[in-house]
This record gives C-alpha cells, sequence and structure tokens, in this order.
C-alpha cells in the first residue's frame, strides 16, 4: 500500500516538472494563453475590491452624517398639508428628541451691486441647526432664536457667494437682495469641500435664512421637511416609531401622509445596491476567464497533436489511461493557476491605485481573491478535460505510425 502510494506521489511531481518544462519550453504560447486568465483575475479582484473599498466609504459617510437623526418628510393630506410650528413644537417636545430643524428650499435672485446671480439655492434653517454643528459658521455670527421669532432678513453665505459678490471685501454688515428683499450679511459658513458622500447626498446650499422668512417668502405657514436630532443612546427605530405614532394623530391617521428615514435604513438599501453592482461587474468580468478557459483548451489540444508521439511511446511502455489524462490535466491546471495568481496581485495593485484616485480607502478582499483563484481552477480542469481525455484515448499503435 505505501510502495503504491509512493509511486503515486513520484508519479505526480515527475508530472509536475514535465508541465513546467512545457510550459517553459513555449514561452510565447504558454504566455498568450494565460495571458486571457490573468485579465480576467485582475478584472474580478480590481472590481470587487475597488467595490468593496468604495461601499466601506459610503458607508462610514451616511454613518457619520447621520448619526442620531431622522429625516422626516411631509406629502400631506387634503386637510393638512404640512407641519405647522405647533406641529413641530409636539414633535420637538418627545422625550427622545433632542431639538428639530426645519428645511425650507427655494431658488432665488440674488444682486449685490452690479453683481447678479440666478438660481442661487437658499436654505431656510433654524438657530438648533447651527448649534448642532457649531464649527460650520467660521466668520461672523451664525443664525439666532431671536432671528426665527421674529422672522428677521439676515443671512449666513457660503465662500462660493462671498467670491461672487464680496470679493477682496468684508462680507460681514453687507446688503444682499434675495428675490428683490434685502437681507443683511451677519456670517460666512464652510461648506462641505471634501466631496464626500454626505455631501453629495445633503447638498450644501450658496445661502442659509431663517426659516420662518423661508415660509414668509414662500407665502407659506406649514414645513414639509426637517431633520430630527435624537438624544444620546436613545435607539433610532423606537424613535421613528414614536415619531409616526404622533404624526399619525397629527394627520388624523391618513395613509401615506409622511416618511420617517433613518441613515441606517438608507444605509441597508446603499449596501444592498452594492453587493448586487459587486456581483454583476464580477459576473461580467468573468466572462474574461472563459475566454481564458476556451484559450487553454485550444493550447492542450495543439500540445496533444504536438505530442502523439510521446504519447503512444508512455502507453507502450505501460503507461494506463488515467494516467496520461492526469499529466494533461496537471499541465492545464498549472498554467491556469499561474495566470490566476498573477492576476492576483495585478488587480490588488490595480484596485489599490484606483482606490487612491478615488478618494477611497483600499480594503483587502478576501473573499474576492478566493474567488479569483478558485475560478481559475476550476477554468483550468475544466477546460483541461477535453484535450487530457482526448490523450488518454489515443491507441498507442496509432499514435506510434506517427514517428
Amino acid at each position: 500500500m505505501l510502495k503504491k502510494i509512493r509511486s503515486t506521489f513520484v508519479m505526480l511531481r515527475e508530472c509536475v516538472v514535465m508541465s513546467l518544462d512545457n510550459i517553459r519550453g513555449n514561452k510565447v504560447r504558454s504566455f498568450l494563453t494565460l495571458l486571457g486568465i490573468m485579465i480576467g483575475v485582475t478584472a474580478v479582484i480590481a472590481l470587487i475590491t475597488t467595490v468593496s473599498g468604495v461601499s466601506g466609504s459610503i458607508s462610514s459617510s451616511f454613518s457619520s452624517m447621520g448619526a442620531g437623526t431622522l429625516t422626516v418628510s411631509v406629502s400631506g393630506s387634503d386637510l393638512k398639508s404640512g407641519m405647522t410650528s405647533e406641529d413641530l413644537a409636539e414633535v420637538s417636545a418627545l422625550d427622545s428628541v433632542s431639538g428639530i430643524v426645519p428645511s425650507i428650499s427655494l431658488n432665488g435672485r440674488v444682486s449685490y451691486g452690479k453683481t447678479i446671480e440666478t438660481n442661487v439655492t437658499v436654505s431656510g434653517k433654524n438657530a438648533y441647526y447651527f448649534i448642532m454643528n457649531e464649527d460650520l459658521v467660521v466668520q461672523g455670527r451664525p443664525l439666532n432664536f431671536i432671528d426665527d421669532e421674529n422672522n428677521t432678513y439676515v443671512c449666513v453665505i457660503s465662500r462660493e457667494m462671498v467670491d461672487t459678490f464680496f470679493f477682496g471685501v468684508n462680507p460681514i454688515g453687507q446688503t444682499l437682495y434675495i428675490s428683490g428683499l434685502e437681507f443683511t450679511v451677519v456670517g460666512r459658513y464652510e461648506e462641505d469641500t471634501g466631496g464626500g458622500v454626505a455631501a453629495a447626498f445633503n447638498g450644501s446650499p450658496d445661502i442659509i435664512i431663517p426659516y420662518t422668512t423661508a415660509m414668509k417668502i414662500n407665502n407659506s405657514a406649514e414645513v414639509n421637511n426637517f431633520t430630527v436630532y435624537l438624544k444620546e443612546g436613545v435607539d433610532s427605530e423606537t424613535a421613528a416609531t414614536e415619531i409616526e405614532n404622533l404624526m399619525d394623530r397629527q394627520f388624523d391617521y391618513e395613509d401615506d401622509c409622511f416618511t420617517v428615514t433613518s441613515m441606517s435604513s438608507v444605509e441597508d438599501t446603499m449596501q444592498t445596491m452594492m453587493d448586487m453592482m459587486s456581483s454583476l461587474l464580477a459576473g461580467i468580468a468573468s466572462i474574461a476567464l472563459v475566454v481564458g478557459g476556451i484559450g487553454i483548451m485550444n493550447m492542450m489540444l495543439t500540445t496533444v497533436t504536438e505530442r502523439t508521439t510521446e504519447i503512444g511511446l508512455k502507453k507502450a511502455l505501460g503507461a494506463i489511461p488515467w494516467q496520461i489524462q492526469i499529466q494533461f490535466l496537471i499541465e492545464s491546471f498549472m498554467l491556469s493557476m499561474i495566470g490566476g495568481l498573477l492576476g492576483v496581485l495585478a488587480g490588488l495593485i490595480l484596485s489599490a491605485i484606483l482606490c487612491n484616485v478615488l478618494g477611497t480607502s483600499f480594503v483587502l478582499n478576501t473573499g474576492a481573491i478566493i474567488l479569483g483563484v478558485g475560478f481559475s481552477a476550476a477554468v483550468g480542469i475544466i477546460f483541461g478535460w477535453v484535450p487530457a481525455r482526448k490523450a488518454s484515448r489515443l491507441n498507442p499503435i496509432d499514435a506510434l505510425r506517427a514517428v
């Protein structure tokens, strides 16, 4: 038994040596064959790893921007189109709520002297927004509760607005005309310039004014969008249920009047989409592996034809069909694995470069590496099976006749 195992081990070792010799003996053909596998594995590794890095960046951005907050969007009903100040006060009085920030959006025509800008994004916020984002204002002062209560015509502007209207001039105390109304600039804030997901999701308004003033400009007494800030340690799902119950009473239990969204649910949806995208991209990239497998099959069929005499001699000397088949399968497997390992290395390097360009963190995806190597091994075995079987079934007399 031990002798049989030892002879089998020696035979496999000789098959590996002969396979390497044959691969080295046909350098150009072997390189072109494994290039298809290498490209396929590189594509799979690079795409999946890069998507994982982007997914992680998106997840952290959503978590950081939505930690302890809920976003409420009100579509209203036939009798009640939005939230009044009294309704918002009831929400703010809930035990789980730290405060709320109404959001009123409008586009305005802004002018200063002879400089005029149209479609400027103006957002109505309250003083609590600046309390929760205390580092936002870098010059002047933020909006305060007196501005909210008195509907004052003051504004906080972005750096872009400073460069547009007050280049080289201190903007604090200057007067801007927004939609024909006179506003005093009381502060300048630094918008999110990181280009991150949070900035893309929230957007950065050009000008912030008191929300009560924005409601007055819109000739409206109701709010349709607001953000709820939760007290520390409060579960967002529990708080969302509490807010929904209150707003159901406010809207007389009519259906589809509002939506309460937590960043965790948005993050889960985004993660599902990224996983689907990753699978789709991996499937598309795997087509290159199939093409590489066809190249291996073509090469191995050519190799069988070229080595007909060798096969005939081995069979004449006593080699049985499965030994011949194992030899060619090993050669196909090794050719595919060499391409797969080179593809893994190239894929990781390419992914690191892409992550650096995209500004996301590079995360080593073990699953992608296992998938790439496993797929390349499977391709080598599957597409090497037919040539190996053809070699094992050659008649030794017919093979030797070609000598």
